[in-house]
């Protein structure tokens, strides 16, 4: 299928090319200088968004890596909107801009016991500040940090001094703090920005399927675009994606991946964690934390193909991990919590159809976390060993074929014989 030519790019964003990020490490002589020489890394607590003011868990998860009780969390919110723009900056009961979404977190973390919280004045409003030595210097008095939401484009222009993309002052020293063993959290577009290269930035699941992703940052939000030169790039292991289940996102996530050569991407839902330690080595080790869960799209065997019908992907591998369960990005390994026990189906219950895989925005009667819903079902009956659901839209529709294969298993936990996680289960899209 011809690729439509992308629509226009928003203001501050030419289309760009990929940029190699190379990290340069002097080799040690030995085991014991390589320790002595390289400083401990920290953990990150990304959120997919969603994340509400009594998840005491995932906050005192980042205060409790920040030093407990001793806790000072430096909280940036460059991603919302800054005061000037927002007409309701005047009224504390209304408002929705960096300043008062900074007081707002800073609030939250004293509330749940940290020693003290922060707002870190650098937002679009004092983009100057990304570089003040007043700033570092209230930086380096932090020993953790939270990212809020908002648009990760944002954090770009204000930290990575926009199409330049190079460390700010400030960025520098918060990542000078993480490699020393700090936390660095975020939520929604807070989580976004920890990506490495080709960090999305923006985009819906069917218009992805339809049409691909293209690199820029699009007034239209359904285009699915990212941003070859990425983000922070905290997290090195795979691409991100957040509100996944909530907004439908899983196949954005997969043709992104796909687009750009990535062979994994973790889709992160809504008031759930990934908690990364040892991040941006090559022993990532991940926990989910929370509510919901985290999925995760293994792309190493898969194929794409474009014909006249549309676009189709076949062989990726979904594993769905949810409280407790571990992921060893190293060995590709997923790790059921020990409270989980694998789950063997006692019944041939048919899987119920699927008419809206991605929970498009078109359907009135749609709902969220449809595409976890339907593997969840396959999970739970001896057979089928395979089912399938298809998107709302229509020209060309989609068909994706969830698939149990002799690698797939499913983990409940308190005797249910409801699946929670699952690891392995084959995914293909196709046009119809």
């Amino acid at each position: 299928m011809r690729k439509p030519t992308p629509p226009r790019l928003r203001s501050g964003l030419a289309a760009t090319t990929v940029l190699a990020l190379v990290l340069a490490v002097a080799p040690a002589t030995d085991a014991a200088a390589r320790h002595r020489t390289q400083p401990h890394p920290g953990s990150l607590v990304l959120v997919g968004g969603g994340l509400k003011d009594d998840n005491t868990r995932i906050y005192r998860e980042i205060i409790d890596r920040a030093g407990a009780s001793d806790a000072r969390i430096g909280v940036l919110t460059a991603a919302s909107v800054p005061e000037s723009q927002d007409p309701d900056a005047a009224d504390p009961d209304t408002c929705s801009n960096s300043v008062c979404n900074g007081a707002y977190y800073a609030s939250l973390f004293k509330k749940h016991g940290a020693l003290d919280a922060q707002w870190i004045p650098v937002d679009l409003d004092h983009i100057a500040n990304a570089d003040s030595d007043a700033v570092v210097a209230q930086i380096n008095s932090m020993t953790g940090f939270f990212f809020g939401g908002g648009d990760q484009y944002r954090y770009v222009t204000t930290l990575l001094h926009g199409e330049r993309h190079t460390d700010s002052k400030v960025l520098a020293a918060i990542r000078a703090k993480l490699a020393q063993g700090a936390v660095v959290a975020g939520t929604s577009a807070g989580a976004q920005i920890a990506a490495g290269h080709d960090m999305v930035t923006g985009g819906d699941s069917y218009t992805a399927l339809r049409d691909g992703s293209a690199p820029g940052y699009f007034e239209d939000p359904t285009t699915a675009g990212y941003l070859p030169e990425g983000g922070f790039a905290f997290l090195r292991s795979g691409l991100i994606d957040t509100h996944t289940g909530a907004e439908g996102r899983e196949g954005r996530a997969l043709r992104l991946a796909a687009d750009t050569g990535h062979t994994r991407v973790y889709t992160l839902e809504e008031n759930t964690a990934l908690v990364v330690d040892d991040p941006g080595t090559g022993h990532e080790d991940l926990t989910v934390l929370g509510a919901n869960g985290v999925g995760i799209f293994d792309l190493r065997h898969v194929h794409t193909r474009r014909q006249p019908a549309g676009w189709s992907l076949t062989d990726a591998t979904y594993t769905y991990l949810t409280d407790g369960d571990r992921y060893d990005a190293r060995h590709w390994q997923a790790i059921p919590a020990r409270d989980k026990d694998l789950l063997l189906p006692q019944t041939n219950t048919p899987v119920p159809a699927n008419h809206d895989v991605f929970y498009s925005t078109a359907n009135p009667t749609g709902v969220p976390y449809s595409f976890r819903t339907t593997a969840r079902e396959l999970a739970a009956t001896r057979d089928p060993r395979q089912a399938t659901a298809t998107t709302y839209e229509t020209g060309p529709r989609f068909t994706v074929t969830f698939t149990k294969d002799r690698r797939f298993s499913a983990y409940s936990q308190d005797d249910s014989r409801t699946p929670q996680t699952l690891i392995g289960m084959r995914i293909s899209i196709t046009p119809c």
